[in-house]
């Protein structure tokens, strides 16, 4: 046992973000064409997170006085059979059942009383079984999570009968850069050491000054003036920006629907972005674009751009994850060309903006303004919260997983997907998970607001063979 210790101010932030109609919950999704032995995972799942990671055998406890700070206590009632719900699927056990027990899911919180995550074991899909993972995003950010979730694998099928196992180095980390896989490592590395610099403040603050006479060259000048007028841009978006009145606005109720794409090949993807220079990231990111806007027009409106959520990931590319794991992550504004009216168009707008943010300050100034926000009163954190989540659709995210299959207590895995919380009146989450050379897209919308989810994959498989026709005729 560990004991109390303080919470991080980030990651109360995630914890005060929970609605009954928003919960702060990631939804993570295997399957598997075979039936996985239950006792062998519930094994591996003890021994690789409940004794690795702390987090994952204490609960939240709040501040008993305004000053106060919330922190995490060990749980005296663990026990990981609680965590742990083995379910048959509705018959046919088809991916509609499957779907429909996602979305049955998605609308249940967490019980703040024990840890917060839970796996559900599930028989009958198909031939096989699957795996659906809960976990609140105040235990960590979504990348360390997927990072543990995919340390229950192995690329062996019998590894996990040897023992503990480590994590290989596919996995850690990710065999490259996180901030890399998000198409924006220089934000990784900038918000680094601007983080670095907020933990001495006082004395790198006394060594800049001694240095000034010495930097105060005109390429730094120029550079100061380039950061100072990105920062003052940044502080109108974020402060000033308003996301338009389109049908995927309104008042989100409890039911979710969670719905994905069938599965791209990377190489196909690849051959995509040869016709703008653009990343594999850029392309599904623009793909994704043109289904929302095709997705207005559907609805009678007309299309228009639509600002979403982007996180960037702020930890070392080359440590092992802590384990207190924590949010070390910032959220970007990337306004979304969906009122654009070609694919192509789509495409080079949005590798435009991406490279754009990849170059600005962005990731570090949101990064302490989650902190600033984590210290506040509940009330004050909530509304802050609201005013910035407003200004967006949701959040998008892309997790690369492993390039080659892997195995989970022997069973290889077939598949995966991911679903991300949204928070305030965000009706819209879009997930890019890719694993084993393919890539899928998962959304999760409001159900009241968005009826009708399949037709964004529709619109998303439509934009996507578009641009591979285009792309086979050079």
């Amino acid at each position: 046992m560990t004991g109390a210790r303080p919470m991080g101010s980030v990651d109360r932030v995630w914890l005060e973000m929970d609605r009954p109609t928003n919960l702060m919950v990631i939804d993570s999704l295997m399957w598997f064409d075979d039936a996985v032995d239950w006792d062998r995972l519930t094994e591996v799942i003890q021994r690789r997170l409940v004794d690795r990671y702390p987090v994952f055998r204490q609960y939240p406890v709040e501040p008993s006085t305004p000053l106060g700070a919330a922190h995490w206590a060990d749980d005296p009632d663990f026990s990981i059979e609680r965590h742990l719900r083995r379910v048959d699927l509705a018959s046919p056990g088809d991916s509609a059942r499957l779907q429909e027990y996602v979305e049955s899911q998605m609308q249940r919180p967490l019980d703040r009383r024990h840890p917060l995550w839970e796996v559900h074991f599930l028989d009958g899909y198909h031939d096989g079984s699957a795996v659906l993972a809960r976990f609140h995003h105040s235990l960590a950010d979504g990348i360390a999570l997927a990072q543990v979730l995919l340390a229950l694998t192995d690329t062996d099928p019998d590894a996990d009968l040897a023992g503990e196992g480590q994590v290989d180095a596919e996995l850690s980390p990710w065999g490259q850069s996180p901030g890399r896989r998000f198409g924006l490592a220089p934000l990784r590395s900038t918000a680094g050491r601007a983080a670095g610099v907020t933990a001495a403040s006082a004395h790198m603050a006394a060594q800049v000054w001694s240095q000034l006479p010495h930097v105060l060259t005109p390429a730094f000048t120029r550079n100061a003036l380039t950061i100072a007028a990105q920062t003052g841009h940044i502080a109108d978006k974020l402060l000033l920006g308003v996301n338009p009145d389109t049908p995927l606005s309104g008042t989100p109720g409890i039911a979710k629907k969670a719905v994905w794409a069938r599965p791209r090949q990377i190489c196909d993807i690849k051959s995509i972005g040869r016709l703008a220079g653009a990343t594999v990231n850029d392309v599904l990111v623009g793909a994704v674009s043109g289904a929302l806007g095709s997705y207005l027009v559907g609805r009678g409106a007309e299309p228009a751009d639509l600002t979403a959520m982007i996180p960037v990931n702020l930890r070392p590319a080359d440590r092992p994850l802590p384990r207190d794991l924590g949010n070390q992550f910032a959220l970007v504004m990337l306004p979304l060309p969906s009122g654009l009216r070609t694919p192509l168009h789509r495409l080079s707008e949005t590798k435009a903006r991406m490279d754009s943010i990849k170059h600005s300050p962005e990731a570090v100034m949101t990064f302490g303004l989650l902190s600033v926000i984590g210290w506040a009163s509940t009330d004050i954190a909530r509304l802050a919260i609201d005013f910035f989540a407003a200004k967006t659709i949701g959040v998008m995210t892309n997790v690369v997983g492993p390039v080659n299959g892997r195995y989970m207590a022997g069973s290889k895995i077939t598949g995966m997907l991911a679903w991300v919380p949204g928070s305030g009146r965000q009706t819209v989450g879009v997930c890019i998970v890719s694993y084993n050379h393919s890539v899928r897209v998962g959304f999760k919308v409001d159900a009241s607001v968005v009826p009708d989810p399949e037709k964004l994959v529709h619109a998303f498989d439509d934009e996507l063979d578009a641009l591979l026709r285009i792309a086979a005729a050079g």
